[in-house]
């Protein structure tokens, strides 16, 4: 009685030893398998396509890292810039301008403000600009941003992009809204853009965080220059 041989018989066959065509180069030759196109192509023409296929999806992760290596070497840079702005600065005046300078030739921002929320107005012409009362309507319309302690992305409503962009509010498409909320210091730090998509719900906040930390430190500092700085 002849045995047959069936499909999953070969295929469990060759399975197991995978160097069959190693030892039998000559069936290359002969072989065929079908291409989803149409016409019928050799074995080795089919491995190299296979080949090629997986040595493209590599080359275009491998793309992706670089670029995302990338953005955070400027990200690390930017950073960087940011801390020896605000190291400079010893009065709340220097600070607001040194703020505007990076923000604005660093990280490229069409718009950047930043608001105290506190009763005092002190005595600088620049730096009465970012204080509002904090018992205000204005405070109050970042009442929930400031009770979730974490950055909001996207784009803001009209009452709030009025309050802290003022005359350029209607040009805000996106914006980030990263509070300051620390022991003696409250306050919303917001960088507008003209881009829809430039600052969005599902960006990440490590980055936008670490923002709040170095400029609400250096804040606390200028406001209380005899005093230690508070812990969070």
């Amino acid at each position: 009685m002849t045995l047959k041989i069936t499909e999953t018989d070969v295929k469990t066959y060759l399975e197991k030893n995978p160097s069959f065509f190693h030892n039998n180069l000559e069936l290359l030759e002969t072989l065929s398998i079908p291409h989803l196109s149409g016409p019928a192509v050799s074995l080795v023409a089919k491995q190299l396509e296979i080949f090629r296929a997986k040595h493209q999806h590599v080359e275009g992760q491998f793309i992706e890292l670089i670029d995302i290596a990338k953005e955070n070497d400027l990200t690390a840079q930017r950073m960087h810039e940011l801390t020896l702005a605000t190291l400079d600065s010893h009065t709340i005046d220097t600070l607001v301008n040194n703020l505007n300078e990076v923000f604005n030739n660093c990280f490229l921002s069409d718009f950047f403000t930043v608001k105290v929320f506190d009763e005092q107005k002190h005595n600088a012409p620049n730096s009465a600009k970012i204080f509002i009362d904090k018992d205000s309507k204005e405070a109050l319309a970042f009442k929930e941003v400031l009770a979730l302690n974490q950055p909001k992305c996207g784009k803001p409503p009209i009452n709030q992009a009025r309050i802290l962009f003022a005359k350029n509010a209607l040009q805000i498409r996106s914006c980030a809204l990263i509070p300051m909320n620390f022991t003696g210091l409250e306050g919303i730090i917001a960088i507008g853009s003209r881009e829809k998509e430039r600052y969005h719900a599902d960006m990440g906040h490590l980055f936008l965080t670490q923002i709040s930390e170095i400029i609400a430190t250096r804040l606390i500092t200028c406001l209380n220059p005899t005093h230690d700085v508070p812990t969070t």
